[in-house]
């Protein structure tokens, strides 16, 4: 059993993680920029051939500290790289680095294969030559915070490199985008169905061929005549070229089998023409229909009552000028709501903007990358303008009282909602005791209504059915009330899920909304974790936060998405560190302070346990923002149980206090007690729970406690600042 690495863009970590899984893997886990699985050679040779998804499939071969170039050059050469590379073969390495000292991709490349060179030298043997093109084996480095992978890399080139590709156009969809767009938008089943698929803007063709070859079950690698294991020592030619015929029988099974269903148009003729030559060299043109015409005027083909529209319109980074871009997107979204009723659309948008441009209202939206430009895909349900809709059945008693209490509390506080410029706040709060659950209401800066409805424990005495049907009861009594379609509703129940979890197996969508608060924007996601990414109930420490930051260093402790760090940023704040030990949570944290403009060494992003940062800081803070969790188990840190860990955690925070300095600690464990005896000596403590509490969340006026600190002055009554004054 071998540990593998398959690198992906960004936004493609779930599905990847699913193909995987799919394809044989074991112990398949997304990471920040790819999956990690288990498997043999074999279920490597099958990610490499039959992967949609990934880019790279990446052998690990050492793991080694590597803060300087002896460390780099060292650890290379302590692998014996005889067992993967001949001494007449060729190599190439890649390198990147980040949160490094050594910091030139370039350097370390050439310092690791002046490595492998020198280790066949040393041995009186011929020294392998570079081939950066198609090498015999090429190694992978990735070097981050000073430590060290060495990988091979199985795939040798870029697995969106399928080998059928004679020409592209000025700003090519790689094929593993085009096939995250198609499963997204739920093409297999569309096919499945009877379902056509149409490209209004097909470009070099390759939605339409990808859609192709994956409805005839063609793998995507067979065509590619290069990977990067074919001169490796440890290759299986047998094992290959026994997954080669086994790809091949597929493929022939498949494509005589596969329905001409397949329509692309342009508005550029040569487009038109490169897109049949690519179609031909994918062995799927007798089953395209691509003609030269205007978007815009695109139509149904005839005899197609149903399918998927789905096209990468230009962003205005490539074609023509940003101004003239919403204009294209509502004619777009015009020409496919009165034409293509009762099929699906998916628009590869460059921005949400540009999204809200279709005036049509998005089933799904889901971030993804197109290279380094951020995208959001919109999934579409193209219903008649004046359909009516399916009537329902009539509410329970309690359902209807549910109904009855949501929307008092709706007009009870939808005044000052509007006047405070709330878009994200809670609705309900377990109220009615049979209906045990939160009801959040968010609304994104499109001014779309999303909810998220988490249930609360049931007592004991009631039947698992009944609390199943409560719930659904409440999904749809809060989706009549705020007018939001199920799809976008988030509903999380309390079931035992794998790893003794309460709430189960959330999604895996890596769909992202974006909502405003205190005049910040920030991206929620509603549906892949417990939590949504913006803890409501913080709103006014948020915004104390911001009040008190400014002209100070601030320092954010168990960050989480950094939202914290955003209002101590707008607050005119020095500058901001945002520690966390979650990759996942800081990528989201840069994606929140970058949404608002702050980037850059003021605002530096810091993947550590907040003990052990504390521990190694030597900088002191103004301001120190300390929510830790109720419980952590990481693998990666101690145990942390707030109760009988927070006055160590506190005392180091004041530790790193500067004179003047605050301290805001928060948390949510409701038995939680201070222990002010032990924190008074160094401390002043003023209790800021009650004014901390939002006024939408007075039902549980205990959600969270909240406390201000300040270093105590000693006696005498002055600060050591001040007695700094009196002295001159």
């Amino acid at each position: 059993m071998n540990h593998f690495f398959a690198t992906c863009p960004k936004g493609l970590q779930y599905l990847l993680r699913d193909e995987l899984m799919a394809l044989g893997g074991a112990d398949v886990h997304e990471a920040l920029a790819g999956v990690r699985f288990s498997g043999s050679l074999e279920t490597a040779y099958r990610a490499c051939l039959w992967s949609r998804l990934a880019s790279r499939i990446l052998l690990p071969v050492a793991d080694f500290e590597a803060a300087s170039d002896e460390a780099l050059y060292a650890g290379v050469q302590a692998i014996d790289w005889s067992e993967h590379l001949a001494p007449h073969a060729t190599l190439a390495v890649d390198a990147n680095t980040a949160q490094s000292k050594l910091t030139h991709s370039q350097f370390l490349a050439q310092r690791v294969k002046d490595a492998v060179v020198d280790q066949f030298r040393q041995r009186g043997q011929e020294r392998p030559a570079v081939d950066t093109q198609e090498p015999d084996v090429r190694i992978n480095l990735r070097l981050r915070r000073d430590r060290a992978t060495l990988s091979i890399d199985l795939a040798g080139a870029p697995l969106h490199r399928r080998g059928w590709r004679e020409q592209q156009g000025e700003a090519p969809l790689k094929e593993n985008l085009a096939a995250a767009m198609l499963l997204r938008a739920g093409w297999p089943a569309i096919y499945a169905q009877g379902g056509a698929l149409l490209d209004p803007m097909c470009g070099s063709g390759t939605l339409l061929i990808e859609a192709a070859l994956m409805a005839a079950d063609v793998a995507p690698g067979l065509r590619r005549l290069y990977y990067g294991f074919l001169g490796w020592k440890q290759h299986d030619i047998a094992l290959w070229k026994s997954l080669i015929e086994e790809a091949r029988k597929r493929a022939d099974a498949g494509l005589p089998a596969l329905r001409a269903c397949f329509f692309g148009s342009d508005a550029d003729a040569r487009m038109v023409q490169t897109a049949k030559r690519n179609a031909q060299e994918a062995g799927v043109a007798g089953f395209f229909t691509l003609d030269r015409h205007d978007a815009l005027h695109v139509a149904p083909p005839p005899g197609v009552a149903q399918g998927l529209v789905i096209t990468n319109p230009p962003y205005g980074e490539r074609l023509g000028e940003r101004e003239s871009m919403p204009r294209l997107y509502r004619m777009l979204g015009e020409t496919l709501r009165d034409r293509f009723t009762g099929w699906r659309a998916a628009i590869l948008a460059g921005d949400a903007e540009l999204g809200r441009a279709t005036t049509l209202r998005p089933e799904k939206k889901y971030v993804l990358y197109n290279g380094a430009l951020e995208t959001v895909l919109l999934i579409f349900e193209l219903h008649p303008r004046d359909e009516s809709p399916r009537e329902k059945a009539p509410l329970s008693d309690g359902a209807q009282m549910l109904k009855n209490r949501l929307e008092k509390n709706v007009r009870h506080l939808r005044k000052r909602l509007e006047r405070e410029g709330i878009h994200a706040w809670r609705a309900y709060d377990q109220d009615l005791p049979e209906y045990a659950a939160a009801i959040d209401v968010y609304r994104d800066t499109a001014g779309s209504t999303y909810l998220h409805i988490q249930e609360y424990r049931a007592p004991a005495e009631v039947p698992v059915e009944v609390s199943r049907t409560r719930m659904r009861e409440i999904a749809r009594v809060a989706g009549d009330v705020f007018q939001t379609p199920r799809a976008r509703i988030a509903l999380k129940t309390r079931e035992r899920g794998k790893g003794g979890s309460k709430y189960g197996q959330f999604d895996q969508r890596g769909e992202f909304i974006e909502v405003k608060e205190g005049g910040l924007k920030f991206q929620v996601n509603l549906h892949d974790y417990l939590d949504t990414g913006l803890f409501l109930d913080h709103r006014l420490v948020r915004a104390k936060l911001r009040e008190l930051a400014a002209g100070r260093r601030v320092l954010n402790l168990f960050a989480y998405t950094a939202t914290a760090s955003v209002y101590a940023a707008a607050g005119q704040a020095r500058d901001t560190t945002s520690v966390d030990l979650s990759a996942t949570y800081l990528e989201w944290a840069s994606r929140n302070l970058a949404l608002n403009g702050f980037s850059g060494a003021r605002h530096r992003l810091v993947q550590a346990d907040a003990a052990s940062f504390l521990k190694q800081a030597r900088e002191h803070f103004g301001l120190i923002y300390v929510d830790p969790p109720t419980f952590s188990n990481s693998k990666r840190a101690e145990d942390f149980d707030v109760q009988r860990d927070h006055v160590a955690l506190l005392l180091a925070c004041a530790d790193r206090l500067t004179h003047d300095g605050i301290i805001v600690f928060s948390n949510n464990f409701r038995r939680f007690t201070l222990d002010r005896a032990a924190l008074e000596e160094r401390l002043t403590i003023e209790n800021w729970g009650a004014g901390s509490i939002p006024f939408d969340f007075s039902r549980r006026a205990n959600i969270h406690d909240c406390w201000l600190m300040r270093p105590r002055p000693p006696e005498g009554g002055l600060n050591p600042w001040q007695n700094a004054r009196v002295k001159k």
